[in-house]
């Protein structure tokens, strides 16, 4: 299935594609860079002279070892003269708020020749798995970011890419150097501002030493994604790339996308490897450059400095209280030190892998798995005895209950996918941020399904009950406006929609996904029906694009295949309102014939709930649109007008 590109024209999801280059040194145009911002001297102009302003988090950061050179966006050619002309790439930002971006994979390796559109590699955000396409010619000549990096922050160097094969090589050298940037020992690890910078600093490539080259950054692929997982490499490192190659697979929390190169050249280094987690937008995942023979200088570069760029530092050893000595860490987090309490473990036996030295709980968890964790010697234990010592050794003389039960403290941390680490925070602030309103109501569903029936043996248009019930919420959101709405919480004020824009929950296996039927209200049923099958199958196979799940106006979960009568949904912000569909159910009850005598009859009935933000929806604005939902449901067809 193909998968949505990153394009230069779509400008709303891949702003920060438009890369800056590092040229050579031009006559009145000079840059500087400090703080993450570039500083211009004079006007940034394209090769038509036309003048362009500079968008901060939509250009390529470059080193500052380069006073001379120019700024340019999209350019097609390479200086010939002065540096080796390279483009590196950057993690781009595709949304407003996207703040890191993870690398899914590679599609091109270092050293592959990349033609304009070849898919270079997939960025993963919070929502979609992206392709990332070149937007130039020339080889991959280092991946700064590997595979499978995650949190890589946006505009952060992710490959280098360079015009001719040769160059390849001066830009592997420059980055073996440590030019480049050093890989990180722990790319899961949230980082402190001033180990932030440091790591920017590192993955920095020195433009004066490497040959032209691309750094590819892990793009922010939705407006709230900041971090991504590299699901797989489709190109390795020397590989040739032309322009629309798929390089990797990037993995969000609601899709994985294929990664598209937008450069022609050879994929020289992928920074991040396959399988790497959480890896921030705007982090380097990979380096392209034009020529083969470029590649070989960026490899020997990364070589070079990648002993001393991984090596950790041995942090200050910190002496204990009984003269022992905490060798390997400098701070315990809480959450470890209760973790090597509660299993009584030597904090000094165990590897820390926190900033600055400091002991997590992953690292304590991580030793009682492996087993490299040792227990606490009994001297130690017995120089201070503790509560629980002295309980145990005053109750040694009670007889053993024939009942008691030994415990286990055995556990396994299941390791949450983007979608579900989404999911739950957006879920608590719907919570903690929305007044929920809750309206329930039973409706009658013999006229849907006789009318269900009778499109399949009349017309051969086979339908289920739940495209009918997206139907039939549409027309009752488009005849009550006010349901169809959302708060802007800047301006406290009720927000209406013009369109209704329905969307489903499906369940896939990272999580819930909610593709969008856009319009609903003027589509017929059966395009409903195919629409919702074709999204249905997108979002489990995780190839929805960003426009197919970002927006809708109301939600709808419907739990009627399974034995759930009744239950109540969390609303979706922004939106304002979700309806929860259960099963249907047979009942008897006393329904009036013509004659106008009650008579007990069998009819089937179908419990919706709606959640509603109340600072909407009013008991009368809920009432009303759940008795439109009823009218659509007795008299389906209301729903072909």
């Amino acid at each position: 299935m193909v998968l949505p590109l990153l394009r230069r024209a779509a400008i709303a999801r891949t702003s920060s594609l438009l890369r800056a280059r590092l040229l050579a040194p031009a006559s009145g145009f000079h840059t500087r860079f400090s703080n993450g911002v570039y500083h211009l001297d004079d006007t940034i102009r394209s090769s038509h002279g036309a003048a362009r302003s500079a968008s901060r988090d939509m250009i390529t950061r470059m080193d500052n070892s380069h006073p001379n050179s120019i700024l340019r966006f999209g350019m097609q050619n390479f200086s010939s003269s002065g540096p080796v002309p390279q483009t590196v790439l950057t993690m781009p930002a595709l949304s407003p708020t996207m703040s890191h971006g993870n690398i899914a994979r590679w599609l091109k390796k270092e050293g592959d020749k990349v033609e304009v559109g070849d898919v270079l590699c997939e960025i993963e955000t919070d929502k979609a798995t992206v392709e990332l396409e070149s937007q130039e010619e020339g080889f991959l000549a280092k991946i700064v970011v590997t595979e499978g990096s995650k949190d890589i922050p946006v505009n952060a160097p992710i490959a280098i890419m360079v015009e001719e094969e040769d160059d390849i090589q001066n830009v592997s050298a420059t980055v073996e150097d440590g030019q480049v940037g050093k890989k990180e020992t722990s790319a899961h690890q949230e980082m402190k501002p001033e180990e932030s910078t440091q790591q920017k600093d590192a993955i920095q490539p020195d433009a004066s030493d490497l040959p032209p080259h691309v750094v590819l950054e892990m793009p922010a692929l939705s407006p709230t994604m900041n971090q991504g997982n590299i699901a797989k490499w489709w190109k390795k490192e020397g590989d040739k790339i032309e322009v629309g190659d798929v390089i990797g697979e990037i993995e969000t929390d609601k899709a994985t996308l294929e990664f598209e190169s937008l450069e022609e050249g050879y994929l020289a280094k992928i920074l991040i490897p396959e399988g790497s987690k959480d890896v921030a937008v705007g982090k380097p995942i990979a380096l392209i450059v034009e020529d083969a023979e470029s590649i070989e200088a960026i490899k020997s570069s990364s070589t070079g400095g990648s002993k001393v760029e991984t090596e950790k530092q041995a942090p200050p050893s910190v002496v204990d209280k009984s003269g022992g000595k905490k060798a390997g860490f400098t701070k315990i987090s809480p959450a470890a030190k209760n973790l090597i309490l509660e299993h009584g473990l030597e904090a000094s036996s165990i590897e820390a892998s926190g900033p600055y030295g400091t002991l997590l709980k992953s690292d304590v968890v991580a030793a009682i798995a492996s087993g490299k964790a040792s227990k606490k010697s009994v001297s130690t234990e017995k120089k201070q005895p503790s509560k629980e010592n002295i309980t145990k050794s005053s109750s040694v003389s009670r007889p053993e209950s024939k009942s008691s039960v030994t415990s286990s403290d055995d556990y396994e941390d299941f390791p949450n996918s983007q979608i579900r680490k989404i999911i739950a925070k957006r879920l608590l602030e719907s919570k903690q941020k929305i007044p929920h309103l809750y309206l329930s109501s039973d409706v009658v569903l013999d006229p849907l399904l006789a009318f269900r029936k009778e499109l399949l043996e009349n017309h051969g248009v086979k339908v289920s009950v739940n495209d009918i019930v997206i139907k039939a919420v549409a027309v009752a959101l488009r005849n009550v406006r006010q349901a169809n709405a959302f708060w802007d919480a800047e301006k406290g004020e009720i927000v209406m929609c013009k369109d209704v824009d329905i969307s489903i929950a499906v369940a896939t296996e990272k999580g819930l996904m909610t593709p969008i039927i856009r319009n609903a209200d003027q589509k017929s049923i059966s395009a409903i029906s195919l629409e919702v099958k074709e999204l249905a199958q997108k979002a489990r196979s995780g190839k929805l694009a960003p426009h197919e799940f970002q927006g809708g106006t109301f939600s709808i979960s419907n739990l009627g295949m399974y034995p759930v009568d009744q239950f109540c949904a969390i609303i979706n912000p922004p939106q304002a309102g979700i309806l929860a569909v259960g099963r249907g159910n047979k009942v008897v009850e006393a329904v009036i014939g013509i004659d106008g005598i009650e008579r007990p009859s069998v009819v089937s009935k179908m419990n919706v709930t709606l959640s509603a933000d109340h600072r909407i929806f009013d008991g009368q604005v809920g009432a009303s649109f759940l008795s439109e939902l009823r009218s659509n449901f007795e008299d389906v067809r209301r729903l072909l007008l």
